[in-house]
């Protein structure tokens, strides 16, 4: 299926691909594209279920939502790129990073889930939440886990984009999404994991908490972990003064 992408930056550049949290689109890398699109070409792409690519019925699997971008690659005639993602992104880089490693030169992952470590059920049951209730009924548990409240205080603007764009996250979507993170468990694979990978965690991470990420960075063998202190798990968004600086130097 085709994946809905805005592209920035001079069409000669080294192409960037970036994708987003669950519940969220492209949109919430506006803090990072005019920084990223000085270097390079970006593409920000919404994943299935999100924003304005097809939302078919699930349940989906990671092999699709990885395979999707895979199809985006070829779509555009991109032999080879660059990827950054975080959340439900992140774990859509692991995937490509351990099965498309002639596609991507480097890869930065910002809180990225490898495994369910609050165990499948969660996910199971978030996703029949979501199907009953809609969206709406897990929107502000999980602004409470994206932003530290001082942020949410002194930003509401930015605080209240990303909430419209999860209340209007298509429900199948978001559900049929859970559900692949549900049943995803990357580990097996991160010791054949070949391209550089920037690991970056939030101290104050309750969705991914550094705990489950910070490990990864030993058993992947070219990774630098980042741990990024007074950070909750949409730190892309939430502070790019201190991320975007990090990608930079990453993948150039």
């Amino acid at each position: 299926m085709r994946l809905h992408h805005e592209i920035t930056g001079p069409e000669d550049a080294p192409v960037v691909l970036l994708g987003s949290s669950l519940g969220t689109t492209h949109a919430m890398w506006a803090p990072q594209l005019d920084v990223l699109a000085e270097r390079f070409r970006v593409v920000a792409f919404d994943h299935r279920g999100h924003g304005e690519s097809e939302a078919p019925l699930g349940p989906y699997s990671i092999e699709d939502l990885g395979g999707d971008v895979v199809d985006l690659l070829n779509e555009l005639l991109v032999e080879k790129a660059s990827y950054v993602g975080i959340s439900l992104g992140g774990a859509v880089g692991l995937w490509l990073a351990e099965n498309a490693p002639d596609r991507f030169h480097r890869f930065a992952l910002f809180c990225p889930p490898a495994y369910p470590a609050a165990g499948q059920q969660m996910w199971i049951d978030r996703a029949a939440q979501v199907r009953a209730e809609g969206t709406q009924a897990i929107v502000e548990p999980t602004l409470a886990r994206w932003f530290l409240p001082e942020y949410v205080e002194a930003h509401p603007a930015e605080v209240e984009t990303i909430r419209q764009q999860l209340l209007n996250t298509s429900d199948e979507g978001y559900a049929s999404c859970c559900e692949a993170l549900g049943a995803m468990d990357l580990r097996d694979k991160l010791a054949d994991i070949t391209a550089p990978v920037l690991l970056a965690t939030a101290d104050s991470d309750t969705s991914i908490p550094p705990e489950t990420v910070i490990p990864l960075a030993a058993q992947i063998p070219c990774a630098h972990l980042e741990v990024l202190d007074h950070a909750a798990h949409l730190v892309t968004y939430s502070d790019p003064d201190r991320t975007s600086p990090l990608l930079l130097t990453h993948l150039t």
